[in-house]
């Protein structure tokens, strides 16, 4: 007797201000026009999937002491955005990115409760973490976090914030006291937002380092993961997996979902070439040159972007700046392993930037890309992927049309929304239930 086939989980990311989107395509949207978000959560619950995934830029990036291009149309609030959406839609999970480091607790844990309120069940928040000067300058705590201290601070604020939503118990009329005091908070609060309809929102998190992956594997329920090749893909899944153990946890209690770009064709050789074209766009000469000065830490406008890479030494900064030793050692490795990929593949500038940003996951026809992605969930390379089109708003459609009939056909993939259904339903997630009183050693 066969065995019915696992379930794919599908995400979609809304193309934010990044090189994946080409925002110099005549059919290129809005980054701010509430529009171009309904639109594109409403494709995502066209084509069945599980959330809409929304990024969120603390501060416009600059290059040169000028804003960088790709930030200039603006970086909109998260969870204004996500609660306008539980307006337009019905069935689609909304998942906002919000920093562990220049946020609180309480006043998070409260906002995102609201929103799986007003949302029937369907929120979820990416907690990621911000430990740089840069970002740090806009807030009054201003500064920067070391790596390990930033992650010791999300992981109590995800604890916190668990006992916190965890605080009404679904027969009490009023919550429990929570008292907490530890390294990063010291909290007294009656929390003012009863449980929500999913019990708490769904947690995602995307770091790889290995004090991300502990996170992930202590408090994550979905792995937003950058391992896209088949054989990376399975060793992640296999190392995060693999911890779960520990924390009293099994394998369906975690999904992993890495992000995925896609071209389609109606030959091989028609996606290949459109991906080329699609890549050119998202990595124009100048880009190129931005990407390899933030590696050398140095003007480099002077070289040819179709030429070779420069043959300059980098500049770390000051011998006598903290750790210049070791950013030195760091950064003169990189350029080495630049230098032996263009050696070896015969690159551009150009195209080294391109094969490193824009290298597409799915390439190929609709059946080909249909199978690929379902191979990488049935083999246990992953439990599906994060969508991420080029273009805002339409940038999901072609995938909505042409792959998600072909998903459903292999008998792998919904082809409709139960009513009830959660987002913890929708991810096929235990129930929410207290965290563990002891971690391990």
């Amino acid at each position: 007797m066969s065995r019915s086939p696992r379930q794919i989980h599908l995400a979609a990311h809304f193309p934010g201000v990044n090189s994946t989107t080409v925002w110099t395509d005549p059919t290129s949207g809005s980054q701010i026009d509430f529009a171009a978000f309904e639109y594109f959560a409403r494709t995502a619950e066209r084509g069945f999937f599980d959330y809409v995934f929304l990024a969120e830029g603390l501060r416009l990036r600059e290059h040169k002491g000028r804003v960088h291009e790709l930030d200039v149309l603006g970086r909109p609030n998260t969870l204004a955005i996500l609660a306008a959406l539980t307006a337009v839609t019905d069935h689609v999970g909304l998942v906002g990115t919000l920093s562990t480091t220049f946020n609180e607790p309480y006043e998070l844990a409260r906002q995102l409760a609201t929103l799986d309120h007003l949302s029937g069940g369907r929120a979820g928040w990416n907690a990621v973490t911000s430990s740089d000067a840069f970002h740090g300058a806009n807030f009054r705590r201003g500064g920067f976090l070391d790596h390990a201290d930033r992650y010791e601070r999300a992981k109590e604020f995800a604890a916190l914030s668990k006992k916190l939503w965890d605080s009404w118990d679904e027969d009490e009329a009023l919550p429990r006291r929570i008292r907490h005091a530890g390294p990063q908070f010291d909290v007294d609060a009656l929390f003012d937002v009863p449980r929500s309809p999913q019990g708490r929102p769904v947690i995602v998190q995307a770091g790889d380092s290995a004090d991300g992956r502990d996170f992930g594997a202590e408090h994550a329920e979905v792995i937003f993961s950058l391992h896209q090749d088949f054989d990376a893909a399975r060793v992640f899944y296999d190392d995060v997996k693999g911890r779960l153990a520990a924390w009293g946890r099994d394998e369906d209690s975690l999904k992993i979902l890495p992000a995925a770009t896609f071209v389609i064709g109606d030959t091989d050789a028609e996606a290949r070439e459109r991906s080329r074209e699609i890549a050119l766009q998202q990595v124009r000469p100048e880009q190129a040159l931005t990407y390899l000065e933030q590696v050398w830490g140095r003007d480099l406008s002077g070289y040819d972007p179709d030429g070779p890479l420069p043959d300059v030494e980098p500049d770390t900064g000051s011998e006598t700046a903290r750790g210049w030793a070791n950013r030195h050692k760091a950064v003169q490795a990189r350029i080495a392993s630049l230098r032996d990929l263009s050696a070896a593949e015969g690159l551009s500038v150009r195209e080294l930037v391109i094969r490193l940003t824009a290298k597409h996951t799915f390439v190929g026809t609709p059946e080909h890309i249909a199978g690929e992605i379902d191979r990488y969930v049935q083999e246990r390379a992953t439990d599906g992927f994060t969508v991420v089109g080029h273009l805002t708003p339409n940038g999901l459609d072609e995938f909505a049309t042409r792959i998600v009939p072909l998903l459903q056909e292999r008998g792998s993939y919904r082809d409709s929304y139960d009513e009830s259904a959660t987002l913890r339903d929708l991810l096929g997630l235990p129930a929410a239930v207290p965290a563990p009183a002891s971690v391990p050693a």
